[in-house]
């Protein structure tokens, strides 16, 4: 038998019906019981005992929901049919949800490309796609659905954290040199996003899940560089601004003397220019406003 999921191909009978029919056994026994002969009560001992083994054959699905069918060790493949149902009592019956499922990845510590100590976390939309994989292949150390579930989860989690290290290890934080193309955690957005997809989709496919999603929800650095970081930060945003002023100042003082020479407001030599830029660059450059001087000393 082939090791992937299939579905089961084997009788399915209404639910309703088979319980109809349940109906009618329980009469037949009922009457029986009251003939009260010997092979009568015998024959309602028989249909009591096979009562009992049918009551064991229904089962209820809704949407996304899917029963894993196992007669006696064997896989007999995937019951997805929704509505009520009655199938073999002998077969095994493990309910598995496909439905979409949520999973919020704690931020966890990591070392970014640089070997910066970074905090990254990530939320991840996953489901069940495989059951036969989700079933048998992944060790659940025991048989019930809760704990299958718990299963699940506990192996999502786990290689979403060594995904997520795999990911935040490629690449740097944030780019030190102001290289636009550089492709970092915090520019990289979408693509980072993708990539840490598919290879979560390469870890859980093994078990037979699926990545619907998963994107990255937290990112910082870790508390011991924080303050670091952020100086130089600040430090790099006060030479942008820098640079944005001296820009405007040299715009202005050009634009003021073509304006006088243009105007002929005033002749000035080179010296006169020279010294009227310095004050005009002084006072565009200045953090504070320039204050008149006032000459308080008596004549």
């Amino acid at each position: 038998m082939a090791n992937k999921e299939f579905e089961y191909r084997g009788p399915v009978v209404n639910g309703f019906l088979m319980l109809f029919i349940q109906l009618l056994i329980m009469a037949d026994i009922v009457w029986l019981i009251i003939d009260a002969s010997t092979i009568a009560v015998i024959t309602a001992v028989v249909l009591g005992i096979l009562w009992i083994i049918m009551t064991c054959g229904y089962v209820m699905l809704e949407p996304n929901e899917s029963f894993v069918l196992i007669f006696f060790g064997n896989y007999s493949g995937t019951f997805r049919r929704t509505g009520y149902h009655w199938i073999n009592p002998f077969m095994t019956k493990r309910k598995i949800s496909l439905r979409i499922r949520n999973l919020d990845v704690e931020p966890i510590k990591v070392n970014d490309k640089v070997g910066n100590p970074i905090l990254i976390g990530l939320v991840l939309v996953w489901r069940i796609k495989d059951t036969y994989k989700a079933v048998f292949d992944l060790d659940s150390q025991s048989r019930g659905n809760n704990m299958h579930n718990l299963a699940f989860q506990t192996f999502v989690s786990i290689q979403s954290d060594a995904a997520l290290r795999e990911v935040a290890g490629k690449y740097a934080y944030d780019d030190e040199n102001d290289n636009e193309h550089l492709l970092t955690l915090r520019s990289g957005g979408e693509e980072i996003n993708e990539q840490l997809e598919h290879k979560l989709n390469e870890r859980l496919a093994m078990a037979g899940m699926e990545v619907v999603e998963a994107r990255i929800n937290y990112l910082a650095y870790a508390p011991e560089i924080a303050a670091v970081m952020l100086r130089r930060q600040q430090a790099s945003a006060i030479i942008t601004a820098r640079e944005k002023i001296v820009e405007g100042a040299v715009t202005m003082v050009k634009l003021a003397l073509d304006r006088l020479e243009k105007e002929e407001v005033v002749k000035l030599d080179n010296d006169r220019k020279a010294a009227m830029i310095g004050n005009l660059l002084v006072v565009l450059c200045a953090d504070d406003a320039a204050q008149p001087v006032v000459n308080t000393s008596a004549n």
